[in-house]
């Protein structure tokens, strides 16, 4: 005697039910990340008098008013911090990259004694927090005279371990080694140099110093004063959402590329 046994089809309501947890999760992300965002936009609307004795969520009057002494406080010193900032993240970023290339390309595409120790080193050097860093580059900065300077902030971006890796990574798997060993035949038929005399790029020089070049945007020494001077909350606070509106263009415009290679790196 057999007895056959029929096979339900799952319910779609418990499919959907399924479904729902990993959205509320997203959600409850999205609202943790983007409600500090929300507080600084508020907060920047409200004047001084506004700030603490209205509502958390609700809006202020005084924007403009606030734009205003931002921009007149201590003769315009924020837009020297907002320079200041634009150097050392587009600057920094700029040399860092071209180091990384240059340093990665080498590490891939040339042979020379020695390398896989300093590829080792580097890949050590990605394990070490960055503010361990900080108190012996500092002794070492100030035993050469840079403290206090411009270089002694751009320096330490420069060498970033983990973008040299990068490179190195992406010059061994794009750049093929026929299409260098075609190159150089090319060189070697017209009788050019065989690749000497590659004249490495320069250090970087002195840097001229400024009463306001040590004062960054959104940081200095007023952030410690409005601690205890409520009346520059409000500038804190303003110039805190003006800075972080390139921030958000920034990444708006380049979502579609980021989410191309995220993508398209799954994939591989």
């Amino acid at each position: 005697m057999t007895t056959a046994f029929r096979h339900r089809p799952p319910r779609a309501g418990a499919g959907r039910a399924a479904g729902l947890v990993p959205t509320a999760l997203l959600l409850v992300g999205a609202v943790y990340c983007l409600f500090p965002v929300v507080w600084v936009l508020i907060a920047a609307t409200k004047s001084p008098g506004e700030l603490f004795t209205t509502s958390t969520l609700s809006f202020g009057t005084g924007f403009l008013g606030n734009v205003s002494e931002l921009f007149a406080y201590r003769d315009g010193v924020f837009w020297w911090w907002a320079g200041n900032t634009l150097l050392y993240a587009g600057g920094g970023a700029l040399l860092s990259t071209a180091v990384s290339a240059i340093s990665g390309y080498t590490l891939a595409k040339y042979r020379f004694p020695g390398r896989d120790a300093i590829f080792t080193l580097l890949i050590g050097g990605i394990l070490v927090p960055a503010v361990v860093l900080a108190i012996p580059q500092y002794l070492l900065f100030s035993k050469i005279g840079l403290a206090d300077t411009y270089a002694a902030v751009l320096l330490p971006q420069i060498l970033h371990p983990y973008g040299i890796y990068l490179a190195r990574v992406y010059a061994a798997a794009a750049v093929p080694d026929s299409l260098l060993e075609a190159g150089g035949r090319c060189r070697a038929r017209r009788g050019g140099p065989g690749g000497g005399g590659k004249q490495l790029p320069r250090p970087l020089g002195g840097v001229d110093q400024h009463p306001h070049h040590r004062e960054q945007a959104g940081g200095g020494p007023d952030e410690q004063q409005g601690a205890n001077q409520p009346s520059l909350y409000n500038l804190i606070l303003t110039g805190a959402f003006l800075s972080i509106i390139p921030l958000i263009a920034l990444f708006l415009t380049m979502q579609r590329y980021w989410k191309t290679d995220l993508s398209s790196g799954a994939l591989k």
